[in-house]
Formats: structure tokens, sequence, C-alpha cells
């Protein structure tokens, strides 16, 4: 729905508030560094739909996408970062419209970085590249739906001389979500076999398992796998390839295979990932792939940080009116479901084709727009369920 005005004015207020105020730093009592910088993002998004005469239509709509506030810096030989989302407040008044990102503390050692607190999970290119840095304004069907995101978690990362690694041990809530219950592991891996300035291949495998306590009984929220094929604001084009909420222990294993190059001005990646979901009683397999193309016309190149194994910003601009990327992305995600020894419930599936261009004003300001044809099929039934296409754009800007 439009925003209100005065959900407009509040976000600007608090944007510019921390604008204003200066970063600091100041000397600690025993000479250890005190250190403060104020950072965010603000995604402000349209989508308009041509939907067909199948199922709900989605609404054109605006929105922000994300409206982030965060502080970071050191504190007596620690690191630190606390970052909230204030984009829920066009939607929900105070509280409950602030969401909690990464709010962490981390300690640096010559072999690596321990982090305790809530952050990012390890899996996937796709989810581990920013928002700030893809090349779409959806990240993939797979990293969108089987990314651990945000959790509390403690964690090891390493960079070692041609790649990286990390692990963690999570539990499945977070700061704000209480109704999700159960535990978790998993890791990434990533290797630069080409590592040459702006040219470079990279490779990676994340791995995870997660085991669910009850979902859908006891205040224990259900299980459920229903990506959007479109756009964030595409709700009525999502669908279900899993659903599990009978109450039993649900285990849940997920592995991603990551694979880019990058030559210059032009890059591609791809990513193989899935699922496998398992209460004994029943079983649900989920897999999803895509493959993308990006092409600076202006001549610049993707950043890509080296300490972490994920693209990052690009590097200067080549010309005053600013650098132009176009990008084609194919993305698939499919899946079935089934009780012990009976016929799928669910066989699914979901695609889209998006084609993205983006105008980098600055390195830190850019104008994005994406045209998206999206369709789902039952595969039981051989039927299409939705067919939708949309054009999508956002304005970007971080700082």
């Amino acid at each position: 729905m439009p925003v209100p005005n005065t959900t407009i004015r509040r976000l600007a207020a608090c944007l510019f508030l921390y604008l204003a105020v200066p970063a600091f730093a100041a000397e600690g009592d025993d000479g250890a560094p005190v250190t403060a910088a104020l950072g965010g993002r603000i995604h402000w998004d349209f989508a308009t739909f041509d939907n067909d005469d199948r199922g709900t239509p989605n609404r054109d709509d605006t929105q922000f996408r994300r409206v982030w506030l965060d502080v970071s810096g050191k504190f007596y030989g620690l690191e630190y970062k606390a970052e909230v989302d204030l984009a829920g407040l066009q939607d929900e008044p105070g509280s409950a419209g602030i969401v909690a990102r990464d709010v962490f503390i981390a300690k640096k050692f010559s072999a690596g970085t321990l982090t305790v607190g809530q952050f990012k999970q390890y899996f996937s290119l796709d989810d581990r590249t920013g928002s700030n840095y893809g090349a779409f304004l959806e990240r993939g069907m797979g990293a969108s739906t089987l990314a651990p995101i945000y959790r509390k978690a403690v964690s090891w990362q390493a960079t070692l001389p041609h790649g990286t690694w990390a692990a963690s041990a999570y539990s499945l809530e977070s700061i704000d979500n209480s109704a999700t219950k159960g535990a978790a592991v998993g890791g990434r891996a990533t290797w630069l076999p080409l590592d040459a300035g702006t040219r470079l291949r990279h490779v990676g495998l994340s791995l995870a398992h997660e085991a669910y306590d009850h979902p859908g009984t006891r205040d224990a929220a259900a299980l459920v796998l229903r990506p959007r094929p479109a756009n964030d604001l595409a709700e009525n084009s999502r669908l279900t390839l899993a659903r599990f909420d009978a109450g039993r222990d649900t285990d849940v294993d997920k592995w991603s295979l990551e694979y880019a190059e990058v030559h210059g001005p032009v890059s591609w990646q791809g990513e193989y990932s899935g699922a496998v979901l398992d209460d004994g009683a029943q079983r649900a397999d989920i897999q999803a792939a895509y493959g993308l193309v990006s092409w600076f016309v202006t001549g610049e190149s993707r950043g890509y940080d080296r300490k972490t194994g994920r693209f990052s910003r690009i590097k200067g601009l080549r010309n005053k009116a600013g650098a132009f990327e176009l990008a084609l992305r194919y993305d698939r995600m499919w899946g079935q479901q089934r009780p012990d020894g009976l016929p799928d419930t669910i066989d699914a599936s979901m695609e889209a084709v998006t084609l993205g261009a983006n105008w980098y004003l600055k390195p830190n300001l850019r104008l994005m727009f994406d045209l998206i044809d999206s369709r789902n099929r039952d595969h039981r039934t051989a039927t299409t369920l939705d067919h939708t296409r949309a054009l999508t754009g956002r304005f970007q800007y971080d700082f």
C-alpha cells in the first residue's frame, strides 16, 4: 500500500539525525581505542505487474524495502556492530516496526575471528553478497528461501592465502523471532584458483544442518518453504514447495555449490543449491539453480572482498556520468514432498527470467530497474498456476 506521509517524515527525520551526528574516536583509561562510526542504507522500491487471470493478482505498489541504520567500531580490543531495519515502520508503529539485523561483538586473532551475537549466517555467494552490491533488486529464489540469514550464533571465520572458511553454531531463533524453535550448525568455504586484479575465478561450498523442534505445535511456527518468483511485492505469486506443521521434530540438510568469474567489465556466476527435509513420516526434496551474467557497459568491474569471499562495491567510476550495468539471470526452484510410501503431495516448480539495468551515479548511489517474467507450475496436474510479468525499480543509497 502507499507509504503514509507521516511515516516518510519519521524515516527522513531518523536519517537526518544519524547523518548529522559525526563518528567519534576516543581513548579508554588504559589506552585501548574506543571508536564508533554510523552507517546505513535506504532502498525505496516500486513494482508494477502484468498478471494473468490465474489466482489473485499482485497489486502495483511502492515500499521502503530497507531503511537500515547501524553503529559499529571498536571497544577495548573488541569489534562491535548494532544494526536495525526501520522499514517496518511503514506498516507497524513503534517497536513492532523495528527489526534487528547484525548485533554482535567480535574478536580478531592471528588465526581468525570469533564472533558472538546475531549476524547473517555463512551460506551461498548470492546471500553473502550484500543487498547494496547485487546486480538485481532481489536475490535468487534459492538464497531467498534456503539461506538461514540473521540468527543468534557463535562463529569462527578465517581468511586463507587464496580463499576463506567460516563455521557457526546457531539457534533457529533471532532477536525478533522466538517462534521458530531449534538449533543448527553450518559453514562455508571459498577458493580463488584465479586471482589477478580484475580477473578472478571463485568457487565455494556451503553446508548446514538444522534441527527444528515440533514445528506447527506448542507455539512453534510451521516450517514452510514458499518463495516469491518475481519480487518482494509479488506476495500473491508465492508457491508452497514444502510444509511441515504436524509437530514432529524435523531435520533439514542444506547445501550450495557456487561458481563465479570476473573478466574486467564482464562477470558471470551460478549456484546449485538444495535441501532435504524429513520429520520421520514425510520427506521433501528441494533444489534451486540460477545463472547470471553482468556487463558494465562503461568499463567498470565488480568489486570482490577477498576477506569474506563475496562480491562488494565497484571500485570508482570511469566517467562523470556514472557507471551503467546490464545483467541477465535465469532462476529456477523446484521441489517434491511426500509421506513415506505414498505419492507426492507437492510436485511443483517456479522459474523466472530477469533483465536488469543499473545506473551508478556514485559507487554508493544507484538506480535499478528489473524486467521479470515468472511462471509457477504444478507437475502433478501438468498445469501452469501463475504467469506474472513485472517491472520493478529501486532508488538505493548507502553511507
